[in-house]
């Protein structure tokens, strides 16, 4: 009796152990070279569009963001005669927020998010904040990065932080120079 052999298969195998990940030339970052990659390469770029904010009630959040901050309302949705929906354009440029009816006894805990808005009159803005009775957790002041800093929270607690960064906003921060700076400038 002829004992039958395995043909060999002329089709390549696939490798099974996982290659070691690819180096970024020296002195660039592996995420310097995506995105010059994808400039290069005419790919489309990422941007953001909105933050979607979570609230208990849609008319209590229409009262903070566009009443009390001055966000512009571009568009809501109800269902039967309640608002659930609303799409909101930051008053000084285009960022947007939407405010979404939370589901019953969702929690409206946003641990690890807070939103940011700059606005180059921060001590002023602050103030007509607080005459029109609102509470602000941390009165503007400059924090180590550079940045002057204010702290609050929405009608359902969601963080939010007032800032004014100006030129430094897109450069890396420097402790040292924030340092100096929160030194030389009234609290």
């Amino acid at each position: 009796m002829k004992k039958r052999t395995a043909k060999k298969s002329s089709a390549k195998k696939t490798r099974v152990s996982p290659r070691p990940a690819r180096r970024a030339p020296a002195g660039k970052s592996v995420s310097q070279k995506g995105r010059e990659a994808a400039v290069a390469g005419g790919g489309e770029k990422l941007s953001f569009n909105h933050a979607m904010i979570y609230v208990k009630d849609v008319d209590r959040g229409l009262g903070f963001y566009r009443d009390l901050l001055g966000f512009k309302l571009i568009e809501d949705f109800q269902y039967e005669g309640k608002p659930v929906y609303a799409r909101l354009r930051a008053p000084g440029g285009d960022g947007t927020i939407a405010l979404h009816q939370a589901g019953p006894g969702a929690s409206m805990a946003s641990e690890g998010v807070r939103l940011y808005f700059e606005i180059r009159d921060l001590d002023d803005f602050c103030r007509s904040l607080q005459k029109k009775n609102f509470y602000i957790t941390q009165l503007p002041r400059m924090m180590p990065w550079g940045w002057r800093h204010a702290y609050l929270n929405d009608p359902d607690g969601h963080e939010i932080s007032l800032y004014w960064a100006g030129e430094n906003r897109m450069k890396k921060t420097m402790m040292k120079a924030a340092k100096q700076a929160a030194k030389s400038k009234p609290e």
